[in-house]
């Protein structure tokens, strides 16, 4: 029993893996992977367990595994501005991820079958906010959840572009996911033990593309306790921002463009720094293999296309060797700690304490 790449040290660690391994293919999914450490929302118990390929499960809390994740995200085709409906929300891990590229003028909404978990979400989200570095690296679009069934959803609300369920649908249910969506609009869900993408191309037309195959546990379907009447669930509402909101955006992307004027003009041409040497490390081919763990089970991907037939050993990838091809022999590099760029120069801005506050969004660190 086992993932679908390696396990990392860390979550940098994992990425790279995802990525050797082609499950993150575009620079946009990476980024938000890397700014979102996948430990955080795991209970401290068990953070040893978070950088594995595998899902998991504690109580009602639960991760898919993050090849699951990263395909998901992939398949998704998010852009700024777009309309997110995550449909069995979780610990808002991915919704959090997809909100970093949605930036501030998108919508982010979940809706979670269980009420603590809606709670522990909540919870990891005003962490993320008030303490990770990586928030002020991007417009973020809040992601807002509530509790219920998401088969329960009132009839008069919205249609999404994007829309990710993360239960296993029942062919009975799949008109319904599918009328969720905006024309145009993209729909990824677990249907009949494969994980698919449904593009909705007209208003009565659809494109299917299967991912992968996949096993989750399926939908819970309504309760007809009450004389044979659902409780619609109503999703969270669309908020207006002021103008005192609005301005703080515009004045944080400003500044980052300032900051990132400035780093070119003191890197000359904008060459990019050396590269990160890592340990040493195995890289393995794509695993074809069948993956069962908690009622969830990854299955046949497609060979890695870089892979020799004729060669089914590891690769060994010596970081001595990386120095040697980059021309550098040092045996160490050490790196300065990262710096929050925009919060100090936001600091460093002749502003009222109030104001600087304001536009740093209050935060902690």
């Amino acid at each position: 029993m086992g993932g679908a790449v390696s396990a990392g040290e860390d979550n940098d660690d994992l990425i790279d893996n995802l990525k050797e391994a082609q499950y993150i293919r575009t620079d946009l999914v990476e980024q938000a992977f890397r700014a979102i450490d996948r430990a955080d929302y795991y209970l401290d118990e068990f953070k040893d367990s978070a950088y594995k390929d595998l899902a998991w499960k504690h109580g009602n809390i639960h991760l898919s595994a993050p090849c699951i994740y990263s395909e998901v995200m992939e398949a998704l085709e998010l852009h700024p501005g777009l309309s997110f409906l995550n449909l069995g929300s979780g610990t808002g891990y991915l919704s959090t991820m997809v909100g970093l590229i949605l930036g501030p003028f998108g919508i982010n909404h979940g809706v979670e079958l269980h009420a603590d978990v809606v709670d522990y979400a909540k919870q990891k989200l005003d962490s993320f906010v008030k303490t990770s570095d990586s928030f002020d690296k991007f417009e973020f679009c809040e992601p807002s959840f509530v509790s219920g069934n998401c088969l329960e959803i009132s009839l008069d609300c919205g249609q999404y572009d994007r829309v990710y369920c993360g239960a296993g649908v029942q062919k009975e249910h799949e008109d319904y996911m599918k009328n969720l969506l905006k024309v145009s609009g993209i729909l990824v869900m677990p249907l009949e033990e494969k994980l698919i993408k449904i593009t909705r191309t007209t208003a009565n037309t659809w494109e299917t593309k299967k991912i992968l195959a996949v096993s989750f546990a399926p939908l819970v379907q309504p309760s007809n306790k009450d004389s044979g009447r659902h409780r619609a669930v109503q999703l969270p509402s669309l908020n207006v921002y002021s103008l005192q909101d609005l301005a703080r955006i515009t004045i944080r992307t400003t500044l980052k463009n300032v900051i990132k004027q400035e780093k070119t003009a003191k890197s000359g041409n904008g060459l990019k720094s050396p590269p990160r040497f890592k340990r040493r490390r195995l890289r393995r081919r794509r695993m074809d293999a069948i993956v069962f763990v908690d009622k969830q089970v990854f299955t046949s991907r497609i060979p890695n296309p870089f892979d020799n037939n004729n060669n089914n050993s590891f690769e060994e990838v010596d970081e001595d060797e990386r120095r040697k091809q980059s021309g550098s022999e040092h045996p160490e590099q050490k790196h300065d700690p990262p710096v929050n760029l925009l919060r100090e120069k936001i600091l460093s801005l002749p502003l009222p304490d109030p104001l600087k506050s304001y536009l740093l969004y209050y935060r902690q660190k």
